[in-house]
């Protein structure tokens, strides 16, 4: 099963600006900064003091004895320090550092405050929610230059911009420790402002919730609002040391919330903010943009004094593209087979190759002769393995950046009919640790990543019916890198379906099945029966009419001689006949 917190990180950095985060006391537990019930009972034992009297060790019922009363941090602090400069001064103590705990480090952001703030800066967070007084997260924002818009009372509520103009927002339910507003009390926790509840109301209605630090056991109207939500379209995860509290259990109930257990909140936020900053290294592009390396290629290929430099482009590239990809971000051990986990671990891996994906089709278009064995590099490199042992669906589907780059050029040869390329890139001989090597062509296409595994691609999301799944997935993929090159939707689709009989086609030559075994990987085209036809009578009439000189048998795809390949297209032709009587119709 996924660890939750792994899919919390894949969630914040794919929804960039949706997660609200609410913070509750124990955020700031590490940085010694008191509760505002605290804060009422000390100032009820130095009124105590004050009086002679003592209180320990119950001071809220020596202060309900005295007064008659529930003890008031609004009334308390009235009575004590009778004008707002010298109710500020004594409020300073409690949540501002002495030179003594600055130096300790006490009352100062901790690693959960500084983490989020780095989420912040980044526009993963625009709203933080907190029923603290302290202004350890206000400060932790400044730290990355960031001046939140701080809401603490009605008034500031009221003439806030909306939420979705402003860059990070800090909404201080409790108030803040200068006001004297701030909410202690059972009862004072049991009604918010109209302002404070239309704004709660909005957050959790379209935001999603990661929430920690916050027991929900005094903050009645916070709960209430939180119930009150009328939909759940983001996630909330809810992070918790030990068990949850019972009417926290209640709302994890009501929100379908994903708990999860913690040490403590600064390494829980510290570990999301660096897998969201890895998934981000994951999705961002070369330094050198797309549009930049296409642009260049296009210049290398033009002219043969340019080898060098366009062997140096692919190479960096596939380079970084197999750094990304061996870091261990991908585990292969201890992550669930499961639809969500594959489907984003696909995306991750579509996300690093983006730019070589764009480069493969103008590179297919043009290759010549001296440009081959650069791509081949490309491909040996690509379709090996980097981790052996682990759950098998995941080692083999390593070899997916492989398969992304033998259909990018795959598709520019076929448009350019430049078929001698394509051979080459078929015939590509991928390493296999004690086993045989194999052909690009034998392991790569889409039925035989999984092979071994006994795994198939109906798992990716949106797939469960599909008879091609990855297939198809592949043609929606492709389909606006290729918008340039193939404007055309209908002739888009027929070149891909060419490029997968090819693929079928080669796999059969390079696999040597006898005939009583013939079995080919099968393409979008196993269901698409008229674009089949279609390329299987081009091939023909092609070697047809040139006979050894076409350019389907000097590409030596699928036979050296014109006979070897109409020979090959017999068994072809009755595999995709007993195929159609049994599965696709």
């Amino acid at each position: 099963m996924i660890d939750p917190i792994h899919s919390l990180a894949f969630s914040v950095q794919a929804n960039r600006g949706v997660y609200a985060v609410l913070l509750g006391s124990g955020v700031s537990r590490s940085a010694k900064i008191p509760t505002g019930w605290e804060v009422t009972l000390d100032l009820v034992r130095k009124l105590a003091e004050i009086s002679g009297e003592p209180c320990e060790p119950t001071p809220e019922e020596w202060y309900q004895s005295k007064y008659g009363r529930e003890p008031d941090y609004s009334e308390i602090l009235a009575a004590i320090a009778k004008r707002p400069a010298e109710r500020q001064q004594l409020l300073r103590s409690y949540w501002e550092p002495t030179e003594q705990e600055r130096e300790e480090g006490a009352k100062q952001p901790t690693s959960a405050h500084r983490a989020i703030a780095s989420l912040a800066e980044q526009g993963f967070v625009k709203v933080i929610i907190t029923t603290n007084f302290d202004r350890l997260m206000e400060i932790a924002l400044a730290d990355v230059g960031i001046t939140p818009t701080v809401l603490s009372s009605p008034d500031l509520v009221h003439g806030a911009l909306p939420l979705i103009h402003t860059r990070c927002c800090v909404f201080k339910v409790h108030g803040d420790y200068l006001d004297t507003r701030i909410k202690n009390t059972p009862e004072e926790l049991s009604s918010y402002p109209p302002e404070f509840d239309a704004l709660l109301d909005r957050i959790f209605d379209e935001f999603g919730l990661i929430i920690c630090g916050w027991s929900s056991d005094w903050d009645e109207s916070l709960r209430n609002a939180m119930l009150r939500a009328p939909s759940r379209r983001f996630a909330t995860y809810w992070a918790v040391r030990g068990e949850p509290s019972e009417s926290a259990k209640k709302l994890i109930t009501q929100r379908g919330a994903e708990v999860i257990p913690i040490e403590n909140a600064d390494t829980f936020f510290q570990t999301v903010q660096q897998q969201v900053m890895s998934l981000e290294e994951f999705s961002r592009p070369h330094p050198l943009s797309t549009e930049a390396a296409v642009a260049s290629l296009k210049r290398y290929l033009s002219e043969s004094k340019f080898r060098i430099q366009l062997a140096e482009l692919v190479n960096e590239e596939v380079t970084r593209i197999v750094a990304a990809t061996s870091d261990g971000r991908f585990p292969v051990n201890g992550v669930s087979l499961d639809s969500a986990n594959v489907t984003s671990r696909v995306k991750a891996y579509e996300a690093i190759c983006s730019t070589l994906m764009a480069l493969g089709p103008v590179g297919g278009y043009w290759a010549e002769a001296q440009h081959f064995s650069i791509w081949q590099r490309a491909i040996e490199q690509l379709a090996g393995l980097k981790e052996q042992a682990g759950t098998l669906a995941y080692i083999e589907m390593q070899r997916y950046p492989g398969m992304l780059l033998m259909y990018s050029l795959g598709f520019g040869a076929v448009e350019a009919n430049n078929l001698h390329f394509l051979g080459r890139i078929f015939a590509t001989s991928v390493f296999r640790e004690n086993r045989e090597d194999k052909a690009a062509v034998q392991i790569l296409p889409p039925f035989c990543i999984f092979g071994r595994s006994g795994c198939n691609w109906n798992i990716l999301e949106g797939k469960d019916k599909n008879y091609a799944p990855l297939n198809d997935w592949l043609h929606d993929l492709f389909r606006e890198c290729l918008m340039h090159l193939i404007p055309n939707a209908g002739r888009y689709t027929l070149i891909f379906d060419k490029l997968e009989v090819l693929i079928a086609l080669g796999f059969a030559y390079h696999d040597k099945r006898p005939a009583d075994n013939y079995w080919v990987p099968l393409g979008a085209f196993g269901y698409r029966r008229d674009n089949c036809y279609r390329v299987i009578a081009e091939i023909e009439e092609s070697i047809a009419k040139d006979g050894d000189q076409s350019a389907y048998v000097t590409s030596g795809i699928f036979g050296n001689s014109a006979s070897s390949c109409k020979e090959a297209l017999v068994p072809f032709q009755e595999f995709m006949k007993q195929v159609g009587a049994r599965w696709w119709l």
